[in-house]
């Protein structure tokens, strides 16, 4: 039970792997996540709004590992142009979007009170 508990752990970390060889966006969205974070330890957030910020990087990464991986499984299931895998494709972006906009503006809402304006 241990060695399945091992390997499904080697097989995630392969896929994280993956993600940042093959994918661009992912490589960006772990930058701006470092840089966010370098932000939110220089304004000095608070513990609670670090976490949710730390959530939020997590849940913008997740959307674009499983956005990857169903593009990756369209593309092998069928190579020529296809209405519905194009529609499937456009769907798993649009969620990678939703993520990002979300914590854009979560982000803004806790950033924005802790920047000293004079």
């Amino acid at each position: 039970m241990l060695d399945s508990k091992i390997n499904s752990l080697r097989n995630a970390f392969a896929g994280l792997v993956i993600a940042w060889k093959e994918e661009s966006n992912f490589r960006l969205e772990i930058a701006c996540g470092f840089f966010i974070l370098l932000a939110a330890s220089f304004l000095e957030v608070s513990h609670t709004d670090l976490l949710i910020i730390i959530l939020l990087i997590g849940f913008v990464l997740s959307a674009e590992a499983l956005n990857t991986a169903l593009e990756e499984f369209c593309d092998m299931v069928q190579r020529n142009p296809d209405p519905h895998i194009a529609k499937i494709k456009d769907l798993a972006a649009a969620a990678v979007l939703i993520a990002s906009f979300t914590a854009l503006i979560v982000g803004a809402a806790i950033f924005i009170p802790y920047i000293p304006l004079s």
